[in-house]
């Protein structure tokens, strides 16, 4: 009797870990395809991704486990407005600072992982820089600092 066989379904482990690898192909392909700018400010360097289209803004460092010291990601808006930051599905302890046209820092406010609450630009901001929590402390950079390198982000799309 010749009859067909049908392969075994998976372990649950297997099926658990193609599950998982499902849900990080994406997020390591988005964060992958940014481009990246230097920016400086009070003559300190970061080297950030940036964020200027709608789903790599509402991405943005979700689901990252490590942001190496001296990065960040940079988010650039269509319009400058009261923008706000809030850190569902993040891991990493944040500061944002919310930033003019100009690049002069609003505002900064550090932000706790995996919460919904909404941390807002003090005035309409054009610009959102995530670093390490304390990046800013620790450099004495403050409200009314100047973020430079901003004019070589691309526009918000």
């Amino acid at each position: 009797m010749n009859a067909t066989r049908s392969r075994p379904p998976f372990s649950p482990y297997v099926r658990r870990l193609l599950a998982g690898f499902a849900l990080w192909l994406p997020v390591a392909a988005a964060g992958a395809q940014l481009p990246e700018i230097a920016l400086a400010v009070g003559g300190h360097k970061l080297t950030v991704e940036v964020a200027a289209t709608d789903d790599a803004r509402a991405q943005g460092l979700m689901h990252r486990r490590i942001l190496p010291e001296n990065r960040g990601m940079l988010f650039v808006f269509r319009e400058p407005a009261q923008h706000a930051m809030w850190m569902m599905n993040t891991y990493i302890p944040l500061s944002v600072a919310f930033l003019d046209g100009r690049g002069r820092i609003i505002n900064i406010a550090d932000m706790q992982p995996h919460t919904r609450d909404t941390h807002a630009a003090a005035k309409p901001a054009k610009f959102a820089l995530e670093v390490n929590q304390g990046w800013f402390a620790k450099r004495g950079i403050k409200a009314g600092a100047r973020i430079e390198g901003l004019e070589h982000a691309p526009p918000a799309r």
